[in-house]
């Protein structure tokens, strides 16, 4: 069965077909639960911000402006509250705590566990603007332009930070080997 695109079934939400917002969540869920859990480093956070996103577009749907591509918009929405969360919250040593206690989600094959632990716990000493345009770039794989329509910063702020975000990685996950 061939699902309508997101500017349609957005149509029809506002002109009252409540249900139809399922078909958005569903579609989008599972992307934006894997940025809110790679930026916030849990799964109940992460999911409470996508759930608060959720209800923020459903309220706002009246301003979704049909040019715009509805993932990037709700993506937008969850980057600001992933945001607002990481400096309301500040709890650094907690976040990577909880990453490594939460790394055996099922965002990635269980043969990776051990590699996904070691580079939760690096990300989550990034900061957050650097982890931000990290797990964007990467984890997501969306483009410069699309990361700077999500984020709101210049494709050249973007790429610096993720070039210091991937070097700063790949320091702390050498020291950490050789600590090991």
């Amino acid at each position: 069965m061939i699902q309508p695109p997101d500017s349609i079934v957005v149509q029809r939400v506002i002109a009252g077909d409540v249900e139809a917002f399922a078909l958005l969540v569903d579609r989008h869920h599972g992307r934006l639960a894997r940025y809110a859990f790679h930026l916030l480093g849990s799964e109940t956070e992460a999911e409470e911000a996508v759930q608060d996103s959720f209800v923020r577009a459903y309220r706002s749907l009246g301003t979704y402006k049909e040019r715009e591509i509805f993932g990037a918009w709700i993506m937008r929405i969850l980057v600001n509250r992933c945001r607002t969360r990481l400096v309301r919250d500040k709890r650094r040593e907690e976040t990577a705590a909880a990453w490594v206690r939460e790394a055996d989600q099922p965002f990635e094959p269980s043969e990776r566990l051990a590699m996904r632990d070691e580079l939760s716990v690096a990300l989550s000493r990034l900061p957050a603007d650097q982890r931000e345009a990290v797990v964007l770039r990467y984890a997501d794989e969306l483009g410069y332009d699309e990361i700077a329509s999500i984020t709101g910063a210049r494709v050249s702020a973007l790429k610096m930070r993720v070039k210091r975000g991937c070097e700063r990685l790949r320091a702390i996950l050498e020291a950490s080997r050789a600590g090991s």
